[in-house]
């Protein structure tokens, strides 16, 4: 049975900010990494199937035979205090709080630990009567955002306001053109920038989900700040899962394509992540890299995150001010 976490105080007011990332396992073990998958994939946002077919097939099927294999790619990129989600995660929340002393700063992750609902509950108890929600995703999602709202709306006494999406926020787009320059103006430029988002299936944006399209609008804003030209960027999709057709063109597809018409140096951007992840530090920095190299390319060069760059901290304190202020 668990333990209730404790009241979190909110000092200086009745106000507290709680960023939310996805979540992360525990350990990078095949243990914990299939409670982490299976809190996920019981999600009628992430898998809409009827759980009469899809948790059989999950549990004696899919969690038995992934739970092993993703256990080994978190331990390749572990860290001293956790998964980098969860450092990384928590870093950027204290650099909120130095920004916001006014205002309780927490963080939670919608699956896992700290867990989004007990969080908002114990800042509740703590004294806090509203709660500005602020999702570690630039882009709305059904898959994503839509889910924290379903579980900050179901904790009772206390307000809660979440933000939808900072997709053009001029500060955030700032932020991620000038780590970009930063990072080329140190190792230089590849060949092409490529901007890779964590894909979700055509089915939702043919039913309305805007996520695609807040993508596209992103990465337009980025490089325009970069003063790229049409042909020297490219959007992809990664990290599909399953048969059914995902968004495209697939970020592997696409470097496959590109060893092979000769490109050698390709950089790549994840600003769809707001910290660095089993995505972006595993599948794209370590398997991707590997399979441009394995059809002709010399490097695929990561530019990370923003993680808790100062930049970053400024640009989402900005959001959240705002967000309070009602602008």
């Amino acid at each position: 049975m668990a333990v209730p976490a404790p009241p979190i105080p909110a000092p200086g007011g009745d106000t507290a900010l709680l960023v939310v990332n996805l979540g992360t396992p525990a350990a990078p073990t095949a243990a914990a990494v299939r409670r982490y998958l299976a809190e996920f994939l019981h999600d009628y946002r992430v898998v809409a199937l009827t759980r009469w077919l899809w948790c059989p097939l999950l549990h004696f099927a899919i969690l038995p035979l992934r739970s092993p294999r993703v256990a080994k790619l978190y331990a390749g990129i572990w860290m001293e205090g956790g998964s980098p989600l969860a450092v990384h995660t928590a870093r950027l929340a204290q650099a909120l709080q130095q920004r916001l002393p006014d205002l309780r700063v927490a963080h939670a992750m919608r699956y896992g630990e700290p867990a989004l609902g007990t969080t908002l509950r114990s800042l509740r108890d703590g004294g806090a009567r509203s709660v500005l929600v602020l999702p570690l995703y630039p882009q709305y999602s059904t898959t994503t955002t839509a889910s924290v709202v379903d579980v900050a709306a179901a904790v009772e006494g206390i307000e809660v306001q979440v933000v939808q999406d900072y997709h053009l926020d001029a500060g955030w787009v700032a932020a991620v053109a000038g780590s970009i320059r930063g990072y080329r103006d140190t190792h230089g430029s590849g060949e092409l920038l490529l901007f890779s988002f964590h894909g979700i299936p055509q089915r939702l944006v043919d039913a309305g989900d805007p996520y695609q399209a807040q993508c596209r609008a992103s990465v337009a804003a980025i490089a325009a700040a970069l003063g790229l030209e049409d042909d020297q960027w490219r959007l992809t999709f990664q990290s599909r899962f399953g048969r059914e057709p995902w968004l495209q063109p697939y970020t592997d597809h696409t470097l496959r394509e590109l060893a092979g018409q000769g490109l050698k140096h390709v950089d790549v951007v994840c600003p769809g992540f707001a910290v660095d992840c089993l995505e972006t530090l595993e599948e794209i920095a370590l398997q991707n890299a590997e399979l441009f190299r394995a059809h002709g390319g010399e490097a695929l060069r990561y530019i990370p995150c923003l993680n808790d760059a100062p930049e970053h901290a400024e640009a989402l304190a900005s959001i959240a001010r705002r967000s309070l202020d009602g602008a």
